[in-house]
């Protein structure tokens, strides 16, 4: 009998365990409580779209007003006009009423309604500029299915930058299939992954398909859930930190994008570099976004002037 009913709990929980999205992150949006858009000269928009995530942010004359971010779907268009709905949900603002919209990421030639596209290097590195402040210099942004290493001036210009796309290993979608194989949500990975003694050394592979295949070995043998998660966070420090070296980091540092929400690796490559990365309340997914916005803005006050 009590054979029977620890079989029957842990085929419920396989059929929990089944139907959970653990990679599915936190989707999220904000509306400024202390400005008031029929006050603003200016309006503007930075839409976002990338392979993982969908952004949408809107300044009132400078000031960020509110944001959506969430899943980017298969349809780029629709994955821009949802995240700027959900942005603008229960503010009374409509998208017509936007003086200005600037497209960016990887899906930025998808984004209909946008009055211009810049790419997302320049509009992570104006994006970072706002967030941590005039005295950012090197900004790694973390995406969905690449890394950006990003020198940057004290407006937030672009100097000199180096990207690393070969593969999803080291990138928001390679988290995303860690997390689903082990059945942690990608929330807890990071905070999961420091639960450790010591870190184990690295999975060897740079491919996510093979680093899964070393994973499932690694469990077989016994290892537990943290353990892995801590060699497969340490291994995508060190590609990143070796991106970083060919650049160069200078002070002051950011991350930017979904994985700067990971603990696990954070710590490791603020580790391997010796250089603790700023800090700050903000999303740090909305980078790119944000500085579409200011470039809308900006766009919009030449026009004004022409």
């Amino acid at each position: 009998m009590v054979q029977d009913q620890e079989r029957a709990q842990h085929e419920a929980q396989q059929k929990a365990d089944q139907k959970a999205e653990y990679w599915r992150w936190t989707e999220s949006r904000w509306t400024n409580p202390d400005l008031d858009w029929k006050d603003g000269q200016v309006i503007s928009a930075g839409i976002d779209v990338g392979s993982v995530s969908t952004q949408a942010v809107v300044m009132v004359d400078g000031a960020l007003y509110c944001f959506a971010s969430m899943r980017t779907g298969s349809d780029s268009p629709e994955s821009a006009n949802h995240a700027l709905k959900w942005a603008l949900e229960g503010t009374g603002l409509s998208r017509d009423q936007l003086h200005a919209t600037v497209g960016t990421g990887y899906g930025r030639v998808n984004v209909a309604f946008a009055d211009k596209t810049i790419t997302e290097i320049a509009c992570h590195a104006r994006g970072a500029n706002f967030i941590f402040g005039s005295s950012v210099r090197t900004l790694l942004d973390m995406g969905g299915q690449d890394c950006k290493v990003i020198h940057c001036d004290e407006q937030g210009k672009v100097l000199a930058f180096l990207m690393n796309d070969r593969c999803a290993a080291g990138t928001g979608r390679g988290m995303e299939v860690f997390a689903d194989m082990l059945g942690v949500h990608i929330n807890d990975v990071g905070k999961l992954s420091l639960q450790v003694e010591e870190d184990p050394p690295p999975v060897s592979s740079t491919c996510v398909v093979f680093a899964k295949s070393e994973a499932a070995g690694l469990l077989r043998s016994g290892w537990p859930k943290e353990k892995v998660l801590a060699a497969y966070c340490l291994a995508m420090a060190h590609r990143v930190v070796t991106l970083l070296q060919r650049i160069g980091v200078e002070k002051e540092f950011a991350i930017t994008g979904g994985i700067a929400k990971n603990a696990g690796v954070v710590n490791r490559i603020a580790t391997e570099i010796c250089v603790e990365p700023l800090q700050t309340e903000m999303d740090t997914q909305i980078a790119g976004a944000l500085g579409g916005a200011l470039f809308a803005k900006d766009l919009y006050e030449q026009q004004l002037k022409a």
